[in-house]
């Protein structure tokens, strides 16, 4: 391994090159104009966000977990109310519920995609009015850049009275049906941390809607509750803007971004090819195409922690996400759970890891880490352990 160059999980140096002059010139005209809060770039970039996904409106904002907090302070969902979600994600998902004073009523995920499974939402919402709240919304995670199964859970949203937001922080841009995500929900958000798969060079991150009441809302709420000016408050807001340099390197990403989903294809295809045999590989639902924000396999939870060594041996980095579902951790573990219990997100959470995955992850790279993996997972299970 010593002669070959360092395997990245996620190369930003090799999208850099590609993108190449043009993104540090577009970065040096936001320093000379000095416009570096809401400058001109914010407006043109939420404009090409939103119109890459069919949305009618995008509000650039600091992060993704501001995204979320936004949505549900337009909402006004505090104590009492109750927000279904999924345990099998990052704590941004549910964190942003309790920050709001609110419930998250953990559901179960479906084994195959690890989205939620709408035929569990039944149970979650009987198990927030058995703990005497008031259901009032759902946030759904495109988990690992898969959209979620959304007629269903559209259907029962709308059956049941729930405003949908769509975390799509690993999925925008993903193809559901004819639709891309970002433009699916009441509400969509995601995410510019470096490295999503539309991340800028720092924090970043937005909110899709096709309402305009709520669009004005929020450009409200994210710059202190400013009403006509700035000096202006006519609500009480925060201070959640999408920095001027930041919408400058998204502007050159998103320019990108179509043909870095193609190629991202390409290297999913390969890997499923070539591993479907001896591990399981991700499962896309018909007439859908992820944004493969990761590729993860799942190996038995008693070998995983030495294929990962095995692996990093050979020089191949993995990750597991994720290794402990939200309500199993310390912080979330007194939320309700739905039904008897979320048996699949915790064996999932044992299996799951993922393998390095990038637009720019060339053939002989990735021959080198599916060699190393098809040899881990092939070996005895006493000489990996």
């Amino acid at each position: 391994m010593s002669e070959r160059a360092t395997i990245e999980f996620i190369d930003l140096k090799a999208q850099r090159r590609h993108i190449g002059q043009a993104m540090e010139d577009a970065i040096l005209k936001v320093v000379r104009d000095g416009n570096y809060i809401l400058g001109a770039q914010v407006a043109e970039f939420e404009k090409g966000l939103a119109a890459f996904c069919g949305a009618k409106h995008a509000i650039g904002v600091a992060n993704g977990t501001d995204a979320l907090i936004l949505v549900l302070e337009a909402l006004g969902i505090g104590p009492g109310d109750a927000v279904i979600c999924p345990s099998f994600t990052f704590a941004a998902t549910a964190e942003v519920v309790a920050w709001m004073g609110a419930t998250p009523v953990f559901a179960e995920i479906d084994e195959a995609t690890y989205n939620l499974d709408p035929k569990g939402l039944a149970a979650a919402l009987d198990t927030a009015r058995q703990h005497k709240l008031t259901p009032r919304a759902l946030i759904s995670v495109d988990l690992f850049g898969q959209a979620c199964d959304y007629d269903p859970i559209e259907a029962f949203c709308k059956q049941n009275g729930l405003v949908l937001i769509a975390d799509s922080a690993q999925g925008y841009g993903a193809r559901y049906k004819g639709r891309v995500a970002g433009a699916i929900g009441d509400f969509a958000t995601t995410s510019f941390f470096p490295a999503k798969p539309l991340g800028c060079y720092g924090d970043g991150g937005a909110i899709l809607t096709d309402s305009d009441e709520h669009a004005a809302l929020l450009m409200s709420l994210r710059f202190h509750g400013k009403g006509s000016y700035k000096y202006d408050n006519v609500r009480v807001g925060v201070n959640s803007r999408l920095d001027t340099i930041q919408a400058a390197v998204l502007i050159e990403k998103l320019k990108v971004y179509a043909e870095e989903i193609e190629k991202r294809q390409a290297v999913a295809g390969r890997y499923t090819a070539a591993l479907k045999d001896i591990a399981v590989t991700p499962h896309v639902m018909p007439d859908c195409v992820s944004t493969w924000a990761q590729y993860t396999i799942r190996v038995p939870a008693a070998r995983r922690d030495a294929f990962q060594a095995a692996l990093k041996e050979k020089g191949v980095p993995t990750t597991v996400y994720y290794p402990k579902p939200l309500h199993q951790q310390t912080a979330y573990r007194h939320f309700p759970v739905a039904g008897n219990g979320l048996p699949v997100s915790e064996r999932v959470a044992q299996e799951v890891v993922s393998l390095p995955m990038h637009p720019y992850l060339d053939e002989e790279t990735q021959g080198y880490i599916i060699a190393a993996v098809r040899e881990a997972l092939a070996a005895p299970a006493a000489a990996v352990a």
